[in-house]
């Protein structure tokens, strides 16, 4: 084979389609969607490249209409879950010999494959299977995870490029291996795009993996895993199990070979994780690498000389756009009282304006929430803040699930902004707001950095340069991506890469040279020319 110093492709950002009616875009994807209702389908698991079922299923149902059953999955026994531990270990073999350029090129492939002959079978399954809009798929299981697979290409040869100075006397190397073990990627209903990268920016790094997938985004894995496959992805490589959530983590975390955990989910759940890693630690054979990305309560704080319009286009876009089911979403808003109510009479005729249900409807912005369970927990907190004296509902407030898990976009308005809303992470479209008085600027932006234990995203609006600078210092701890002058959402692969500390994970930053640096462990090498012959030094002389 020969040789050479190879250069990917210059990674860029997908554009976004417009999916504007009458573009073939449109049609294909409705079309698309249509075919994929009407089909039922089978979700094994993969497990070292073989289709494996059991006798334990489950089924799938889109959260708009939740009566129709679009398919099942099967659920792993503890042997299967040990099944996909052995077969990552014997990928690993040849996976993490094999010269980088070839994986680059099996992912390069993939993101190919999404751009094209797969973009609107994995967007209609995001449709179905998580109740997004057009739209919100487009940007997440085609643009993002597309921008993932590039991206990540582009920035492993950026760090294996990284190398020590070396002198004629001695050549400094450094190699960057995988990890010694398998890693275990946990990812998340809310976006395909981390379903995909969790996974692949690991094994893209020489690693294999045990990937479990959310129950209820299954629907698009199996999109996912068909493209790995279609891609060139070896068996083994990347595994991909579903199930009981507890068995699967106990089982692969008491492996002496388990190196790693990729997470997206809650803080209750990663916060587990990590204590039952602490638990095993003699177990392991190497410490593992723990990196998550969990929760967050997101805020828009609005200085007194913000433009209302652009501050209720952010409150409405931010808390809103996938129902709210985003860890970046705002849900929490303190607004300066001169320019509240200009703020809350667009808010409100935004949220009037806007249609929800099916995503088959385009003209729908709003859709269905994921679960049964999330559903009823939001209705729970609603009915709470209607009988609470000190709460105005002024948009929303009402539900439905007899054909969907609807909620209507919700803003509270609170008098404490310590209320139980203003605090908790809900994860769906309801918003609470504090107006504060305008001269309580500094103390406001004290208020919102010790109200939450998260510090995932937030956003500060204002046209007074030293208003901003106060933000940006006061509020240094409470954002790990920190907007000015727009919704705290929307972050872009290259551009803003993403992750938040506190309660809200280990700030990795997905989308960049930060995160993959996670997933190696580096050798240094030094190649003495000509070797010393007389251990004594001119000192002795």
């Amino acid at each position: 084979m020969g040789n050479g110093f190879f250069k990917v492709p210059v990674a860029v950002n997908e554009p976004i389609k417009s999916y504007a009616p009458g573009s073939p875009e449109r049609d294909e994807v409705l079309k698309t969607y249509r075919e994929m209702y009407k089909a039922t389908i089978e979700v094994p698991m993969f497990i070292d490249g073989k289709e494996i079922k059991t006798k334990e299923t489950a089924t799938m149902s889109p959260p708009h209409d939740h009566k129709h059953v679009l398919g099942t999955y099967y659920k792993a026994t503890k042997q299967n879950v040990e099944d996909a531990i052995s077969a990552a270990l014997e990928a690993r073999k040849k996976w993490a010999a094999m010269p980088w350029e070839q994986r680059a090129g099996i992912f390069l492939r993939a993101a190919e494959l999404i751009a094209g002959p797969y973009r609107a079978r994995l967007n209609a399954a995001t449709m179905l299977g998580q109740s997004k809009n057009i739209y919100q798929a487009e940007i997440d299981s085609a643009c993002e995870i597309i921008d993932f697979l590039r991206y990540n290409v582009q920035y492993m040869t950026e760090i294996y490029a990284e190398q020590p100075e070396s002198t004629s006397a001695a050549w400094n190397r450094i190699e960057y291996r995988p990890l010694e073990g398998f890693v275990y990627a946990i990812t998340p209903f809310n976006f395909t795009a981390i379903a995909g990268n969790l996974p692949s920016s690991a094994a893209l790094m020489g690693n294999v993996v045990v990937w479990k997938p959310s129950n209820t985004q299954i629907y698009s894995a199996k999109v996912l895993m068909d493209i790995f496959r279609e891609a060139g992805v070896p068996a083994g490589v990347i595994n991909m199990v579903m199930g009981d959530a507890a068995m699967i983590s106990d089982t692969l975390m008491a492996s002496p070979d388990f190196a790693g955990v990729h997470f997206t989910g809650s803080t209750g759940v990663f916060q587990g994780i990590w204590k039952k890693i602490g638990d095993n630690i003699k177990t392991y054979k190497t410490y593992p690498r723990i990196v998550g990305e969990t929760g967050g309560k997101d805020f828009i704080v609005a200085h007194e000389s913000s433009n209302p319009k652009q501050v209720a286009t952010a409150m409405s876009r931010g808390a809103f756009e996938y129902q709210g089911q985003k860890c970046s979403a705002a849900s929490r808003c303190y607004i300066s009282k001169s320019i509240w109510e200009d703020v809350k009479n667009q808010l409100v005729d935004d949220i009037r304006s806007f249609k929800m249900g099916t995503p088959e409807d385009m003209g729908n912005f709003i859709n269905a929430v994921i679960s049964e369970s999330s559903f009823d927990k939001l209705a729970k907190y609603i009915d709470a803040a209607k009988k609470d004296k000190g709460v105005e509902i002024i948009a929303g407030g009402n539900y439905d699930k007899s054909k969907g898990y609807f909620i209507e976009p919700t803003v509270l308005v609170v008098n404490d902004p310590k209320y139980t809303t203003m605090c908790t992470e809900l994860f769906g479209p309801i918003l609470t707001v504090y107006v504060f008085d305008d001269n309580q600027w500094e103390e406001t932006l004290h208020l919102v950095d010790e109200t939450s234990e998260y510090a995932l995203t937030g956003a500060v609006f204002s046209e007074d340069r030293y208003a901003l600078e106060e933000a940006v210092k006061i509020l240094e701890n409470a954002a790990g991506n920190f907007y000015i002058n727009d919704k705290p959402t929307g972050a872009v692969v290259g551009q803003q890469p993403f992750g938040g500390a506190r309660a809200s994970g280990t700030n990795d930053k997905a989308g960049s040279k930060q995160n993959l640096y996670r997933w190696i462990s580096p050798r240094m090498v030094k190649e003495t020319f000509v070797s010393p012959t007389d251990y004594r030094y001119p000192f002795l002389g």
